[in-house]
């Protein structure tokens, strides 16, 4: 494992709620936010109304800047998003995971808590220097992130599908 498991998960749901803009928009509906939500484990409370869908989809595009930014710009981001949120560091034990970090109430908005876990996420990447392992899809006609938590930094496609349609098309050409 690279980074403890709460950065791991942190980064995970930041790329996916990024990657969930690239057309088709997978999160238009309540619905959408709910299997986002249920997946990955956010704890805390929600309000389950369009103001909230709106903020978590908002949330998407300041979110792609941090994951993408470099070393220096990522620190300005990450300091601004934990100031604006008056992060406050607290050790916590919920349901099977041991103790970790929690920087924000469990009854903030989940827009916040989700801006809030990402920052504290980016503080591991940043402080180990690790931002390699953020990268733009290597498939050209999509722009999802990748997040490469592998050992040997092989992922390079943000899903299975991008990396069998450059594969499709790299043997076609072969073939051609």
């Amino acid at each position: 494992m690279v980074f403890a498991h709460d950065t791991n998960a942190a980064l995970t749901a930041a790329v996916a709620l990024v990657n969930s803009a690239e057309p088709p928009d997978t999160m238009t509906t309540g619905e959408h936010l709910d299997a986002f939500y249920a997946t990955y484990r956010y704890s805390g409370g929600r309000t389950g109304d369009d103001a909230e869908l709106g903020a978590v989809r908002a949330l998407r595009a300041p979110l792609r800047e941090l994951l993408t930014s470099d070393r220096d710009s990522a620190v300005r981001i990450v300091n601004r998003v934990l100031a604006e949120r008056r992060a406050v560091p607290a050790l916590v034990r919920h349901d099977e995971w041991d103790y970790h970090l929690h920087c924000i109430r469990d009854d903030a908005p989940l827009a916040d808590r989700i801006a809030v876990e990402t920052a504290m996420a980016m503080v591991d990447v940043i402080r180990a220097d690790e931002l390699s392992r953020l990268s733009v899809c290597a498939d050209e006609s999509c722009g999802g992130i990748v997040v490469d938590l592998s050992r040997n930094r092989s992922r390079r496609f943000c899903s299975t599908a991008c990396g069998n349609r450059v594969a499709v098309a790299a043997y076609r050409a072969r073939k051609g």
